[in-house]
């Protein structure tokens, strides 16, 4: 099996990427770091494993065309990457709003739609989708932020129904907080999740979400939304999504 995995130097990547690996895949690992990107392929060939590095900024539209020629046909993609800062809009400079529109949603896609074709012709293959609770509980605050998740989440939904019947399948995993340098990278984000999330959801390791990627890949799973708090917050927010939105700001970050 070929699985190519984005934002693979670090955090939930990095562990995809290992324990993909670990069970006999060969892993591409896609990010910016070239350092760090070559740190996690050597403790993953020094324990027997295949991977191999490609150092790209998917946000650069012609460097994204380029990786899928090098990688070529896989039988899973882990659409992984992504940034930006939790701020009002107002707050957000063009630059870093195009930023966050680029990843992860125009990455997504683009990338997506360069590697399905090659699954569509052989009628199997995965494509698994990061997502962040922001794409069920809007949050104050994180406007730029929420919208692209939001987005990524109608992409899931409308390639599933694109794609029914043709041996592909679609997963959207949503896992709670996970320690990661995600937050380290992103200032000031932290402090803006609702209370009533950063106090009720316990922090996850980037270990726990790989393990429900590889597994929900296993089992052809559509959705994994974790740990319970989040997949609560996520049904509850389908019957009465008011109380859900109301909850969410009454507990965010205020002007």
């Amino acid at each position: 099996m070929r699985v190519l995995v984005t934002g693979a130097s670090q955090g939930i990547g990095a562990a995809v990427a290992e324990r993909f690996a670990a069970q006999g895949a060969e892993v591409h690992l896609v990010a910016r770091g070239a350092v760090a990107l070559a740190a996690v392929v050597e403790r993953i060939t020094a324990r027997g494993g295949r991977a191999v590095a490609h150092v790209a900024d998917l946000a650069d539209e012609r460097r994204v065309l380029a990786l899928a020629e090098e990688v070529g046909p896989v039988d899973v993609l882990v659409n992984n990457a992504g940034v930006g800062r939790w701020l009002f809009l107002d707050d957000t400079a063009p630059d870093e709003l195009r930023g966050m529109t680029a990843l992860p949603y125009a990455s997504y896609a683009l990338l997506t739609s360069l590697l399905l074709p090659a699954m569509r012709e052989r009628g199997s293959g995965r494509l698994v989708f990061l997502n962040s609770p922001a794409s069920r509980i809007a949050i104050p605050g994180a406007t730029g932020y929420t919208a692209a998740r939001w987005a990524v989440r109608g992409l899931v939904a409308a390639l599933r129904q694109d794609l029914r019947g043709t041996g592909v399948g679609v997963t959207e995993v949503v896992p709670g907080a996970v320690r990661s340098n995600y937050f380290d990278n992103n200032p000031g984000s932290a402090e803006r999740i609702p209370w009533v999330v950063s106090r009720l959801v316990p922090t996850m390791t980037p270990e726990r979400v790989a393990a429900e990627v590889v597994k929900a890949v296993a089992r052809g799973r559509s959705e994994v939304v974790f740990p319970w708090q989040i997949k609560l917050f996520d049904l509850v927010g389908r019957v009465i999504p008011g109380a859900v939105a109301y909850l969410a700001w009454r507990t965010g970050v205020h002007r």
